[in-house]
């Protein structure tokens, strides 16, 4: 394992449960994106082990849903999810980058709320440590 790879793996270990949503994200972003990339090159190994892997993340994301906590929220994530994947495996299927330019599109309007109760959840816990302290 290369210095790089150990150091993803410590910070995923360590990462508070909002920072590793965001991670996620961020990984799934950048799959999607290598695998318009690997479309557009016709590059059909590319394209499946990048759609393939984030497909992995989005199913990650979906199965960690909490619906006793989340309530409704985490119904709709769940089937947003769903509908990520569905586009994934169809743009797979087809080799099309229409539907992962789409899971692309969604996943970038859905990030910045992601990282902001990962700021919150920072935040409150960063408190919640000072006043312990005191």
């Amino acid at each position: 394992m290369n210095a790089y790879n150990a150091y993803r793996q410590t910070q995923a270990q360590t990462a508070a449960p909002g920072e590793l949503v965001v991670m996620l994200y961020r990984g799934a972003s950048r799959f999607v994106a290598s695998a318009i990339d690997a479309i557009e090159a016709r590059d059909i190994q590319a394209t499946h082990n990048n759609l393939v892997r984030a497909q992995a993340i989005i199913s990650e994301l979906r199965d960690t849903l909490d619906a006793g906590r989340g309530g409704e929220l985490a119904k709709k994530l769940g089937q947003i999810y769903d509908y990520l994947n569905s586009r994934l495996v169809e743009a797979n299927l087809h080799k099309d980058a229409q539907p992962a330019r789409e899971v692309a599109s969604l996943l970038r309007e859905l990030l910045p709320a992601w990282e902001e109760a990962a700021r919150q959840t920072a935040g409150a816990a960063q408190r919640s440590l000072a006043a312990s302290v005191r």
